[in-house]
């Protein structure tokens, strides 16, 4: 019987040399030592910028929407100060100071103090005002701007559309 030896010849490349046997230095390792720290610390503040939208942002939409509101009613509340002596003589008329007082007192009254002007029977009223942010406050919004305005005139009689 023959016996085969096989002899199994292993070539040290510079680095196995330098890191002793069995192991080897990387040297794209030592490089990337610290990129997934900094990959994600980048995800961390892409997460809160999008959790920030999420959430401030639907804030905002609702506050826009109650902004809305309170501009439509307070154009309402002024426009349902007509004047006085006109009604006596029969004839509609808005009375422009009594509006944008009553308009104002509204905007005053719902927590969001706004302007209001009044003209040719037409009353508007602008509310602007700043809601502050919950988490875009992280990466340096503090507040959003929330505005709305709306205008409305005291109407008599049948309209046209009405049932």
């Amino acid at each position: 019987m023959a016996s085969h030896w096989m002899r199994s010849s292993t070539i040290a490349t510079s680095e196995e040399s330098a890191a002793g046997p069995g192991r080897t230095l990387s040297r794209t390792r030592e490089f990337e030592h610290g990129s997934v720290s900094a990959f994600v610390v980048l995800l961390v503040v892409a997460i809160f910028a999008l959790m920030g939208l999420v959430v401030d942002g639907g804030s905002a939409l609702t506050a826009q929407q109650a902004a809305s509101d309170e501009a439509q009613q307070a154009a309402r509340a002024g426009a349902g100060a007509l004047s006085v002596d006109a009604l006596r003589s029969g004839s509609v008329e808005l009375n422009d100071q009594a509006a944008v007082a009553a308009a104002e007192a509204f905007t005053v009254t719902s927590g969001h103090p706004g302007s209001a002007t009044a003209s040719s029977g037409v009353v508007n009223v602008q509310i602007h005002y700043r809601l502050p942010t919950v988490i875009l406050g992280v990466i340096g919004i503090q507040s959003l701007q929330v505005s709305a305005s709306a205008s409305a005139v005291d109407v008599q009689g049948v309209t046209e559309g009405s049932r």
